[in-house]
């Protein structure tokens, strides 16, 4: 097995704002992970919410570069095995894992949602993210971008007359994103006028540990709320479904494809909504995502639709949503530079 990791800068078609913070560029770790005569691709974000680096992420996995190039690759659940009892991040964790399973379905020649047995005949349409900025901004964007779900960034002490101006320039789904930035008395009051403004749902409204004030939002909100901030790793999935009704999986969070499948099926058995996210990421990470598209009942994979450059190919998501899957196999994911 060999390996090769290098960090990208993507640069983003316009400023991206939420709650906490707003940036103009993003970076990003590729990893590279090759054998016999195949190449598999996996990425990870950097992240100054969760502490993370690409030079983090780098230096973690050089400290384990010879257990991984000398490792027998049979496929990617035994190497998330060998990788994840050294103690990496979820974030690298994560670019390794969606490296490998490109990697094992490209050596057996099959993309990764067959080799899961689902079909990409039936799956959600992905929202586009309209993030936080005056409301003209907000709107341009939104014309911009025709698409027939939006996520819409909030966290302001003008959020609900944001929605009712938003609302008189499309017939959009809205979902809301508020990013932690809300109270539970806030929450449970803008959901009936966001609900006739034509919210779907609430995304992660309070703080990721007002468990507290999610047992008032769950029993008194007439919308549905979904975990993202609350819901890293497989064992928050349980307590999610005390005060959630569903959850967002975010693979950088939870450290790749391998928990992420594993945390799906604790959902269905509990009874959640499934929703899988992304960063502000390139089409490598996308192209994993897309795999698990059959499985999933919201999914938010528009990170790519958000630079103005990109650095590979993979899944291409069209007008109004529809998915182009590769020729390749694994997650069909091929490196432009």
């Amino acid at each position: 097995m060999n390996i090769a990791l290098k960090e990208y800068i993507l640069p983003l078609k316009h400023t991206f704002t939420i709650s906490r913070e707003s940036h103009d560029f993003q970076t990003t770790l590729i990893v590279s992970l090759s054998s016999e005569n195949c190449t598999g691709y996996g990425e990870a974000t950097s992240n100054s919410y969760y502490g993370i680096s690409c030079e983090s992420m780098i230096s973690e996995i050089e400290a384990i570069r010879a257990q991984i190039e000398t490792c027998n690759f049979k496929n990617a659940e035994d190497f998330y095995t060998l990788i994840a009892a050294t103690g990496l991040s979820n974030f690298a964790l994560c670019a390794l894992d969606l490296a490998a399973h490109d990697l094992y379905g490209k050596i057996v020649g099959k993309p990764l949602y067959e080799i899961w047995g689902t079909s990409k005949d039936n799956y959600p349409i992905t929202n586009y993210t309209i993030g936080l900025d005056t409301i003209d901004k907000m709107v341009a964007k939104m014309k911009e971008k025709p698409w027939p779900i939006y996520k819409i960034k909030l966290g302001t002490d003008n959020d609900v007359a944001i929605i009712k101006e938003l609302r008189k320039h499309t017939k959009a789904i809205f979902r809301i994103d508020a990013n932690c930035a809300w109270t539970a008395a806030e929450t449970i009051h803008n959901a009936p006028l966001l609900k006739e403004l034509g919210v779907e749902f609430l995304e992660q409204p309070l703080k990721a540990d007002d468990w507290e004030g999610m047992e008032k939002v769950i029993h008194q909100s007439v919308l549905p709320v979904i975990a993202d901030e609350s819901c890293i790793v497989e064992d928050d999935v349980e307590k999610c479904a005390l005060h959630f009704n569903g959850i967002n999986i975010k693979l950088t969070k939870c450290g790749g494809l391998t928990p992420a499948l594993r945390m799906i099926d604790k959902a269905r058995e509990l009874g959640l909504k499934v929703m899988v996210g992304c960063m502000t990421e390139s089409t490598v990470g996308i192209s994993a995502i897309a795999q698990l598209l059959p499985q999933l009942d919201y999914v938010d994979m528009d990170g790519a639709m958000l630079l103005s450059e990109d650095i590979a190919n993979g899944v291409q998501i069209k007008e109004n949503g529809r998915v182009v899957f590769p020729g390749l196999n694994g997650s069909g994911i091929e490196l432009l530079k």
